[in-house]
């Protein structure tokens, strides 16, 4: 998406609007949230308050690639 944006794209994100993450689970594992706790939390320390985003985290028994974490990204920019 970078490439079709333009060589300046991110420096125009302004903010995160929310984050979707899809985790590779078991049956019986129940922690995906916390899978995109790192995700989220990385977002807060290159955004600072501007990261603060709408979170959803699902559970896949299969991810294209055999992935084990699929996230996506909405951001806010100028």
């Amino acid at each position: 998406a970078v490439a079709t944006l333009g060589s300046d794209a991110l420096d125009r994100l302004t903010g995160v609007v929310r984050v979707g993450a899809c985790v590779h689970s078991a049956n019986a594992y129940t922690d995906q949230s916390r899978v995109a706790d790192a995700a989220s939390e990385f977002l807060l320390e290159i955004f600072g308050p501007a990261g603060q985003h709408a979170r959803i985290a699902v559970a896949a028994n299969t991810l294209p690639l055999a992935a084990p974490v699929e996230i996506e990204f909405l951001f806010e920019s100028r």
